[in-house]
């Protein structure tokens, strides 16, 4: 039997507490993940400096760029229970000064083999952070405001290539620039993984753990948001797992991590090798002047993913956006590909942009659906594993699009490959309607009023 809705808490007074939170915690929460997606990804403005200066060949880089996602896999769940153990604010701190370390590492890269070593320590060190900070944020406000919250937590994927392509551009330039025998390479590792250490020490300082313990918060403003995210662990409760091995067992779970997996295919398969994309599509070489354009989908994707995250506040509005913008992924994927093919250099860029602001726009939406049904160590687990099975879509895309590649000797299949699964992630976005849960009781305003579609019960 569903559980009742619980009683909404004073309107007023949780709006103000969600708000202080927002104000007090998003900032660091973004500066993490802008320094963790920078260090994933900044390996594509490395490709022909590591060919070129250490031999590393392009199926070896296609391999070293997926396996850190194999390391991911393996340690994401583990990672996720300890967090919980831990506290957030001291095992996301220890996972941004481990990953930055790694990959500063990456500077005395000697050859293949060290190459795709720190990639798979890389993704064991960097474990735990995505899905940790899902998790965290689904203790810290209600699911009403869940998908704005995991859309500016987004934001820091855009964020990260508006600011770090350009400056991985300008770092490289630096570098081969200089006469101390550093490449431009080695630059752009050593000073990008610097910044992860320096925000894992700052997260110590300003993260909370939990509502209970923000100073920031009066304590009526605890209480609120206390007994709001309590009502809501009781309906998850009422409609999800209980314990770490019934979530990995649940057929929901599975479900969104095939989601999850069609949705990292375009992710990583655009992201990784973008510079390269941009760099063929406009005629010039790997420089700040690549970084400068290819910073441009990230740009326009920042505003598409605010303005969904903002307005998906139904559950039929998260479930119809989603099926259209994985459809919209996956036909200006296969754009890109066409156009530069054709030597259509402006209508790439656009095609590109096109696909990355829709790819952006989904994650929040996807996130959403699981969050409202997992809770206590069934989130922990089932995040964990939906993110971790999910991510290996970023091992399978750079080995697929090199592979189709590398088969018909066609850079256009290989990119037009990475458009395929968006599809079928639509329609399993539109199949959630069978989920139907008392979970989506949750979606209520603060004033207690319905906030799902008519059309939607």
């Amino acid at each position: 039997m569903p559980a009742t809705t619980p009683a909404a808490p004073s309107g007023t007074v949780l709006a103000s507490a969600v708000s202080r939170a927002t104000r007090r915690l998003m900032p660091m929460i973004v500066i993490l993940y802008v320094v963790a997606f920078l260090d994933r990804t900044n390996v594509g403005f490395a490709t022909e400096g590591l060919e070129v200066d250490r031999g590393i060949s392009a199926a070896a880089y296609a391999f070293g760029a997926g396996v850190f996602f194999i390391g991911y896999a393996i340690f994401e769940i583990p990672s996720n229970l300890a967090l919980q153990r831990f506290g957030a604010k001291l095992w996301l701190a220890r996972i941004a000064i481990t990953w930055g370390l790694v990959s500063a590492s990456f500077a005395f890269v000697q050859g293949e083999t060290s190459f795709i070593a720190l990639r798979f320590l890389l993704g064991v060190t960097e474990a735990g952070l995505f899905p940790g900070i899902i998790m965290y944020l689904s203790e810290w406000f209600p699911n009403r405001d869940r998908v704005r919250l995991f859309a500016i937590f987004y934001l820091a994927q855009p964020f990260s290539q508006i600011i770090g392509s350009p400056l991985s551009g300008v770092l490289i330039d630096l570098g081969n620039a200089s006469a101390g025998g550093v490449t431009g390479w080695q630059l752009m590792f050593a000073v990008e993984g610097a910044l992860a250490v320096i925000a894992g020490v700052a997260a110590i300082f300003l993260l909370v753990d939990s509502p209970e313990k923000a100073t920031f918060l009066s304590a009526p403003q605890k209480t609120a948001l206390r007994e709001a995210m309590a009502g809501e662990d009781e309906l998850r409760r009422s409609d999800g797992p209980s314990g770490v091995w019934a979530a990995m067992r649940n057929g929901r779970v599975w479900y969104f991590t095939v989601i999850y997996f069609c949705l990292q295919i375009a992710v990583y398969g655009v992201t990784f090798n973008l510079p390269d994309q941009v760099s063929s599509l406009v005629g010039r070489d790997v420089g700040w002047q690549v970084g400068l354009i290819a910073a441009i989908p990230w740009t326009v994707g920042i505003f598409a993913c605010y303005y969904v995250g903002k307005n998906a506040v139904t559950v039929a509005r998260r479930r119809t956006w989603g099926a259209m913008l994985f459809v919209s992924t996956g036909i200006f994927v296969f754009g890109s590909a066409w156009a530069g093919a054709n030597g259509f250099a402006l209508l790439g860029i656009l095609f590109i942009t096109i696909a990355v602001s829709s790819f952006l726009s989904i994650g929040p939406i996807t996130w959403s659906f699981p969050t409202a049904f997992l809770t206590g160590p069934a989130a922990a687990a089932g995040i964990g594993l939906i993110n971790s099975l999910g991510n290996l879509g970023g091992f399978v895309a750079p080995n697929l699009r090199e592979g189709i590649a590398s088969a018909t000797d066609s850079d256009a299949l290989g990119i037009a490959a990475l458009g395929v699964l968006p599809f079928l992630a639509a329609a399993m976005m539109l199949g959630t309607k069978r989920f139907r849960t008392s979970s989506d009781q949750l979606l209520v305003d603060v004033r207690g009023e319905r906030a799902l579609d008519r059309g939607d019960r």
